[in-house]
């Protein structure tokens, strides 16, 4: 599974996310590739699941046809947990 954390510029905020999801696939024993990546890039990259922020989530719903999940802390780990068990449910997984 790919899994893409997004943000405006690409560096700061969707690095934190995606140590976050990292550590949060870690815990649940998921195979996953996650990569921080900005908005342009993202709607140009494919990826199972999309994390970012829900300013950015309208704009990426634009072009993205995957799941997309709006988190609001970057560092919460039960938030980005929630969200991905939402995602693995919604697959059957």
């Amino acid at each position: 599974m790919k899994i893409l954390a997004v943000c405006g510029f690409g560096v700061g905020s969707s690095l934190v996310l995606r140590m976050t999801i990292e550590k949060v696939v870690r815990e649940l024993g998921i195979n996953a590739e996650v990569e921080n990546t900005d908005l342009s890039t993202a709607k140009a990259t494919p990826a199972d699941v999309y994390f970012t922020s829900f300013e950015l989530q309208q704009e990426l719903e634009k072009t993205i046809k995957a799941p997309i999940y709006p988190i609001k802390k970057y560092m919460d780990a039960n938030e980005v947990k929630e969200q991905l068990n939402r995602y693995l449910s919604s697959k059957g997984e």
